[in-house]
C-alpha cells in the first residue's frame, strides 16, 4: 500500500443503482462526498466497474462556472450576480453578524464521476482539441455543454499569478499527488469542507454567524474547485501567501444551518484589479484581506496535523 494521505472512504446510496464516496476526517466526521466512482484512495488501481463515458457526460452546464476563485482572472464581464455574493472582509468575522451569500447548491447523484487515472490520461484535455472532444461527447459546437468546457479548459490554461501554482485534476490520483507536490511526499494531509445540516433548495438568502469561528492552523493549503465538465474536473491551486482557513457555523433566515469553511486571503496584491471581490466589497486589490466560504463540492487540503 502506497503512502499517501489519512483519509478514508465510506459507501453512500444516492440513488439506486449508483454509489458515491465519503471521505472522513481523521476525527472520523465525514466532511465531504466526492463524485462518485469507486476509486480506493489508497491504491493505485482498483478492479470496481466505473461508468462508461456515454454515461457520464449528463453535466450540468449552469454549473459552478465562475472564475471567482482565479485571482489572476478579471472579471469585467461578467454583471454582478447572487453567485459573487461570497466575499467579505476578516472584519466580518465576528457573532451576529448577517450578510447576504450565494451557496452553490449540487445533487451528488447526478454530478459527474471521477474516471480512473489511466481512463482519465487516455482522453486529450486541451482546448485545442475541444473540437475532438465534443465528437467523443457528442455536444453540439454551439450547445451551452460545449461552452461550459471551454471555459473549464481556458481556466486551466491559464497562468497562476506570481507565488502561485495550479494544476487540474482529472482524477482522484492525480489531485493526491498535486497535493503531495505542495505538501511534502512524507506529510499527510486531510481534508475539510462546508457540512450543510439539512437540504434546501435555497442558494441566496441572508446568513448569521452563530458562533465565534474557529481557525485552523495550516502552514499550507491547497483549493480545489469543482469545474462544469463531462467527468469530475477540479481546479486546484496553492499560493505562498499568507491564508488564514476558518470553520465558521452560520444560520440562514429559512432556518438552514451550516458549518460553512472561509479562507481569507491576506494579500492580494497580486491579483486582478478587476476581480470580483474588490467590486463585491468595493475595496482595491492589496488594501485589505478577502475572505470567502467555499460551497460543499469544493475541497480544501490542508496538513493533517493542522489544528483548531
Amino acid at each position: 500500500m502506497e503512502r499517501m494521505s489519512r483519509i478514508s472512504r465510506t459507501p453512500n446510496k444516492c440513488a439506486k443503482g449508483s454509489e458515491s464516496k465519503q471521505i472522513r476526517s481523521e476525527d472520523n466526521n465525514i466532511i465531504i462526498q466526492l463524485p462518485g466512482s469507486n476509486v480506493n484512495p489508497h491504491k493505485k488501481s482498483d478492479a470496481i466497474h466505473f461508468p462508461q463515458l456515454g454515461m457520464v457526460h449528463k453535466f450540468d452546464p449552469q454549473g459552478h462556472t465562475d472564475n471567482h476563485h482565479h485571482p489572476s482572472i478579471s472579471h469585467m464581464d461578467h454583471k454582478m450576480d447572487p453567485s459573487a455574493m461570497r466575499f467579505f472582509t476578516i472584519e466580518d468575522m465576528f457573532v451576529g453578524k448577517k450578510m447576504p451569500l450565494y451557496f452553490h447548491r449540487t445533487d451528488p447523484s447526478n454530478s459527474p464521476h471521477f474516471l480512473p487515472r489511466d481512463e482519465a490520461d487516455s482522453i486529450p484535455f486541451s482546448s485545442k482539441q475541444l473540437p475532438d472532444l465534443l465528437r467523443r461527447f457528442a455536444f453540439y459546437p454551439d450547445s451551452s455543454q460545449a461552452k461550459s468546457m471551454e471555459r473549464s479548459l481556458r481556466q486551466c490554461e491559464a497562468e497562476p499569478m506570481e507565488g502561485e501554482t495550479n494544476f487540474c485534476a482529472t482524477s482522484l490520483e492525480s489531485m493526491l499527488d498535486y497535493n503531495r507536490g505542495v505538501f511534502g511526499l512524507n506529510t499527510p494531509f486531510r481534508l475539510v469542507t462546508t457540512i450543510y445540516f439539512s437540504h434546501t433548495d435555497v442558494s441566496f438568502q441572508n446568513y448569521t454567524i452563530l458562533e465565534a469561528p474557529k481557525q485552523i492552523l495550516a502552514t499550507k493549503m491547497v483549493a480545489c474547485h469543482s469545474l462544469p465538465y463531462p467527468y469530475a474536473v477540479f481546479y486546484c491551486h496553492s499560493q505562498k501567501s499568507e491564508n488564514k482557513v476558518y470553520k465558521v457555523l452560520i444560520g440562514g433566515d429559512n432556518g438552514e444551518r451550516m458549518e460553512a469553511v472561509a479562507v481569507c486571503h491576506m494579500d492580494t496584491s497580486q491579483w486582478s484589479r478587476d476581480h470580483a471581490s474588490f467590486r463585491v466589497l468595493g475595496i482595491e486589490r492589496g488594501t485589505s484581506p478577502v475572505c470567502h466560504f467555499f460551497p460543499a463540492d469544493n475541497l480544501i487540503w490542508v496538513p493533517a496535523l493542522a489544528s483548531i
